[in-house]
């Protein structure tokens, strides 16, 4: 079956693609490639970090690309073996085949990842939309997590519309329409509390303006839907962010996680500054160094 392009045009793509390549060129040396056929297709996966360290699996935010939240845990690339696969369906040099967020389908495919590399069980992280990956692996193959990180995730409260219209629809659907930096940089302020990497910001204002968003979040996950799970896990909220407010998210999260869960919340938007990266780094490693197993 053939899929459409999520792309504009193949020159965009291209162009995007080296905006990823310029962004791994800034990680330490030594980032590895591999391309891992999936029952949902070719994937593309970053290996970096310990040669010899427990093993993490990394998935990346929505309508971003992968190296641009992967930087965020940069702290602990020189512990643990890290696996960062760009998601099926969205920017990246994965298969541009778009899947169910609200069914089986991303466990399925993280499981066919696992399988690929060996690994009966693993420490798991995931941002914004790779968090509602995660949540779908606790809730299908919950024995697989041995502990989970959860950034800013998604999968445990519906996104904020109107936080998001408040602060973002105005400059984004201008941006749209003019290609104007003033209004793009009016979206990275918005997203990131007026912290983004212009790295980012560049990045966004490609994905935003030339490529199909994705706009169907990771189903929501429902507490029975974690009745086997018994991993430990991390989230990490921020106060400002415009799509999953730390309130909110802390009101289902502590009923649905129960005792697993160990929170912390920054004053930061949806993307962190780089003072709450290394603070996270922190919190994140003292976390694995005293859950993972």
């Amino acid at each position: 079956m053939e899929h459409s392009s999520i792309y504009e045009h193949p020159h965009i793509k291209d162009y995007i693609l080296q905006q990823y390549e310029d962004y791994v060129d800034l990680f330490p040396s030594g980032v590895e490639r591999d391309y891992v056929q999936t029952r949902f297709g070719r994937t593309h996966v970053l290996k970096l970090g310990k040669e010899d360290g427990k093993p993490l699996f990394i998935f990346h935010g929505a309508n971003c690309l992968n190296p641009m939240t992967l930087s965020w845990f940069e702290g602990l690339f020189p512990e643990y073996k890290i696996y960062a696969p760009d998601t099926v369906g969205h920017p990246g040099f994965s298969s541009e085949r778009r899947i169910d967020p609200e069914d089986n389908s991303f466990a399925l495919w993280t499981l066919d990842l696992l399988h690929h590399y060996g690994l009966d069980t693993c420490a798991f992280a995931g941002v914004s939309y790779g968090g509602g990956i995660v949540l779908r692996m606790a809730a299908f193959y919950p024995e697989k997590i041995n502990c989970a990180i959860l950034v800013v995730p998604a999968g445990i409260i519906p996104f904020s519309k109107w936080w998001t219209m408040k602060k973002m629809l105005l400059p984004f659907t201008l941006y749209q329409l003019n290609d104007s930096t003033e209004q793009i940089e009016a979206v990275a302020d918005a997203m990131s509390a007026g912290r983004m990497k212009a790295i980012d910001r560049d990045i966004i204002a490609t994905l935003f303006q030339h490529v199909t968003l994705e706009h169907d979040l990771p189903k929501l996950t429902e507490k029975q839907e974690l009745h086997n799970y018994r991993a430990p896990t991390m989230i990490i909220a921020g106060m400002q962010d415009v799509f999953f407010p730390e309130e909110k998210l802390f009101e289902t999260a502590a009923p649905l996680f129960g005792d697993l869960l160990e929170w912390r919340a920054y004053n930061m938007g949806h993307f962190p500054s780089r003072e709450h990266i290394d603070r996270m780094n922190k919190d994140m490693a003292a976390f694995l160094l005293q859950h993972y197993r």
